[in-house]
């Protein structure tokens, strides 16, 4: 691979890590992550469909100075590497993560392989399983939740972006086992929908506009479902996502019902209490907005009761940051037994 330009590596790497399908949104974006880490080496960002091109000629901003190159899966022991973070499509993403494992791999899945426990629920949503053999075998990577699971892990599946904010907006609660109804209507931009040529994220279709799309059902509602009732609170979801003309950023607006009637103050003071030592949620104590979220790691959360006693909960991130990549890394850093913050602060 071309290599123009030494990464700015802080001592010797814990990692030699390798980005899969680095040139979409994800992939190149945990390549720039990555790329900056100081303690973790990019040796190889491979790409089929952009094989030859610089990740800064795609994403000039990231500034990454490799050439992409074709993964041989046939061959990975002669890359050298110890990590790998996989930015493929469902279905093709697991086949590589049973490759990469195979050959002792540490793996973070950005896609949907490896998110759901249930086969069954799988393949109604995502259709046949890449790695059968595989499933059931990976760490949740909703880190706030699943801190100690994910120290040493070797295969981590980093949640949608949706299930990242609607949890991260509702854990307090369903930790208690307060949660009764849930209704969802959580927008995001349209990196979301992917490097795409789809009519639906034109230009001409987005300026000055925004609607709702799956509003019959959307894969992640199934990933919302099971980890609200991992967290206490199995509860029915109504979701629909939307999209808004721009980039990057993404607003789930939670309202729910509770099994007992809980004060205002109360529940503030749960999602303070709760929050008060992660590094990357921030209590607010107002609405929060998308701009002040871009490029970072961070979720912000901001809860009241309505006055007939229904919660809102308003939860915001960068749906390419703490919602894919970089929530990626900090489960990578777990894994690896470093800080999790190392290289997204």
């Amino acid at each position: 691979m071309s290599r123009q330009g030494a990464q700015p590596l802080d001592g010797t790497p814990a990692a030699r890590v390798l980005v899969a399908g680095a040139n979409g949104f994800t992939g190149a974006l945990a390549a720039k992550i990555v790329w900056e880490h100081p303690r973790l080496e990019l040796v190889a960002a491979t790409s089929r469909s952009d094989a030859g091109k610089r990740i800064d000629e795609l994403y000039p901003r990231y500034r990454v100075p490799l050439t992409l190159t074709e993964l041989d899966l046939d061959d990975i022991g002669a890359l050298g590497i110890d990590a790998a973070i996989v930015a493929y499509p469902h279905g093709a993403a697991a086949r590589t993560d049973a490759v990469l494992r195979a050959a002792g791999v540490k793996v973070v899945d950005l896609s949907a392989d490896f998110r759901l426990r249930d086969i069954d629920t799988y393949q109604r949503w995502y259709g046949e399983h890449g790695a059968p053999d595989l499933f059931g075998t990976g760490v949740y990577g909703l880190t706030e939740m699943y801190r100690e699971e994910l120290r040493g892990a070797d295969l981590v599946a980093t949640p949608g972006c949706y299930p990242t904010a609607t949890v991260l907006g509702l854990a307090p609660l369903a930790e208690k086992g307060l949660l009764g109804e849930v209704f969802v209507a959580a927008m995001q931009g349209t990196s979301g929908y992917g490097r795409s040529s789809d009519d639906l994220v034109h230009y001409s279709a987005m300026t000055e506009n925004a609607f709702p799309y799956k509003t019959e059902g959307h894969r992640h509602r199934p990933e919302i479902e099971q980890e609200l009732a991992a967290l206490g609170s199995p509860a029915d979801v109504t979701f629909v996502p939307h999209l808004l003309p721009l980039d990057q950023g993404e607003l789930a607006t939670c309202f729910a019902t509770l099994a007992e009637a809980t004060s205002r103050e109360a529940i503030v003071g749960l999602y303070e209490e709760r929050y008060a030592e992660e590094p990357f949620v921030r209590v607010l104590d107002g609405p929060p907005n998308l701009r002040a979220l871009r490029d970072t790691n961070e979720c912000h959360v901001y809860v009241t009761v309505e006055e007939r006693g229904r919660v809102m909960a308003f939860s915001a991130i960068d749906n390419i940051w703490k919602g894919a990549s970089g929530q990626g890394v900090q489960n990578m850093n777990l894994m690896l037994g470093l800080d999790e913050t190392e290289g997204l602060l």
